[in-house]
């Protein structure tokens, strides 16, 4: 399982999802541009030393990202979907896509890939955190497909 991050936008949201997905064993894909500058100083504050061990490629573009990644199911968490992330059925090889904190996913994304799914709100809110969303995502995934980190 891997989380992609489609231009993101907010470098201190960036640092917590890398920080969780290091901590999950998860690694992260960065479709640019970037809404800022990747080393920025925020966003080594919140991803601190976790992110020298785990795997994040940077893509180019959407279209370097899924010529990477042509024979994987792409999994895209958007306000826009019909089905809840509890009812999805996971697999371990997955990639779960972050649109922009700022603007969502661009309907690009929405047309190319596999699936969609959400995360069920009370009526009338809008949305929740990109990191809190990533987290609660990748941890189903995980424990749906006994991937979660064991104790011990």
């Amino acid at each position: 399982m891997r989380i992609t991050l489609f231009q993101p936008d907010i470098p201190q949201n960036t640092g917590t999802i890398l920080r969780l997905a290091a901590c999950m064993g998860v690694d992260v894909d960065i479709i640019e541009p970037c809404g800022f500058v990747f080393s920025d100083a925020k966003f080594k504050r919140a991803g601190m030393d976790y992110i020298e061990n785990m795997d994040i490629i940077r893509h180019e573009n959407w279209a370097a990202f899924r010529q990477h990644y042509a024979d994987r199911r792409l999994v895209l968490l958007t306000t826009k979907a019909e089905t809840s992330f509890l009812d999805f059925k996971f697999q371990a090889q997955d990639i779960l896509i972050f649109g922009q904190e700022s603007a969502g996913a661009p309907d690009e994304l929405h047309e190319s890939v596999n699936e969609r799914v959400l995360i069920p709100m009370q009526p009338g809110m809008r949305s929740l955190n990109i990191a809190v969303s990533a987290a609660m995502t990748m941890c189903e995934g995980l424990r749906q497909t006994g991937l979660f980190p064991k104790m011990g």
